[in-house]
């Protein structure tokens, strides 16, 4: 996300309104989120359900989840918009642009967590990173990682499963985008990028960082507001899908299913969720209520953390839009490296946990 430098506070709006105002709203989020279970089974309650039955389980589920995981999305995205505001595209390019594989894999795996967490808002920065002259494998890692390890799906996961599996999720997620970046850049396939690609990165050196834009903290309150409102307008159809999705598989997939096909000990399980997660298309805040439901019917962790990574990492889309600036072979090889990767992981999530 750029960094636009906004020509001041609202006229005859003083800076500390701003501040009183985001303290404000913190202690009122806080508040409503205290109440959202009450608030969801009181909903049931108005309507003519039974509230034990498939459809009142569903739709408890549904009413809970939409304003929690809509709540923590905005919390989330301002606080990053605020802390995007340091940081340009410009400058992560240029520091990324001097750096071979293997520290510039690490680095680049970890400026993807702060960035947006819908694969294909990752794409765009991948391909500016490129015609930068930015190592192949190093923006590979930063293309993995972007959707795939990202603070909403972390601090989601916390809420979900307890930190020590977010902790962990954290750690691998991290290792397959730093692993197939450096694989991939060791494989030296700068010559299987699209042509007009190639000529560009080629050509490209290394930028200079521009000068420290001097921007107040209302300026940052101010980006972070934009960054609600940008993101919001691209992601909320897909949060209410996978809620939907998810309240479905809550209240109507019998238990003993799910743990029939998507138990630990089921082998098949792991690569199975693989294959099915690469053709759907989410973002990390709509595929979570669906890994909630997964796992409250008895699926196994890893299987469905395998099934998440697929989605958010390995998604048709992504892979459509990529499909402009590498080659089919290049595709490919970003395909089997992640999705081994993401096979390692949810087989031995199914080990640990």
């Amino acid at each position: 996300m750029s960094v636009e430098t906004h020509p001041g506070p609202a006229q005859g709006r003083p800076d500390w309104s701003w501040h009183v105002g985001v303290v404000a709203a913190l202690v009122a989020w806080w508040m409503i989120y205290g109440q959202l279970i009450p608030l969801s089974e009181w909903l049931v309650s108005r309507l003519p359900v039974e509230r034990h039955s498939h459809t009142g389980e569903a739709l408890a589920f549904f009413f809970y989840d939409v304003p929690k995981v809509m709540m923590l999305l905005t919390l989330i995205v301002f606080a990053m918009g605020v802390v995007r505001s340091f940081f340009s595209p410009e400058k992560t390019r240029a520091l990324l642009s001097g750096k071979r594989e293997g520290v510039g894999n690490v680095m680049s795996a970890g400026l993807g967590v702060l960035t947006p967490f819908c694969s294909c808002s990752a794409v765009p920065l991948f391909i500016g990173f490129v015609s930068a002259g930015v190592p192949l494998g190093v923006t590979f890692s930063f293309l993995i990682a972007a959707p795939m390890v990202n603070e909403v799906a972390l601090v989601l996961l916390v809420g979900l499963v307890g930190w020590q599996v977010a902790a962990t999720y954290l750690v691998f997620g991290l290792g397959i985008a730093i692993v197939a970046g450096f694989v991939i850049g060791k494989l030296n396939l700068e010559g299987w990028l699209q042509d007009w690609v190639r000529e560009i990165h080629a050509g490209a050196s290394a930028i200079d960082a521009p000068e420290d834009e001097k921007l107040t903290l209302v300026h940052r309150y101010r980006l972070g507001l934009d960054a609600v409102r940008e993101i919001f307008g691209k992601v909320w159809l897909w949060i209410l899908l996978g809620i939907g999705m998810g309240a479905l598989i809550h209240g109507y997939v019998p238990e003993e299913l799910m743990v029939r096909i998507m138990g630990a000990d089921a082998w098949w399980s792991v690569p199975a969720a693989v294959v099915l997660g690469i053709p759907m298309y989410t973002n990390a805040a709509g595929v979570i209520p669906i890994v909630e439901a997964l796992l409250g019917k008895g699926a196994a962790l890893g299987t469905v953390l395998a099934f998440m990574m697929s989605v958010i990492a390995l998604s048709l889309p992504e892979m459509i839009i990529l499909r402009q600036v590498l080659t089919l072979r290049l595709i490919a090889v970003f395909i089997g490296v992640v999705g081994g990767g993401i096979l390692l992981v949810g087989v031995l999530f199914n080990l640990l946990f």
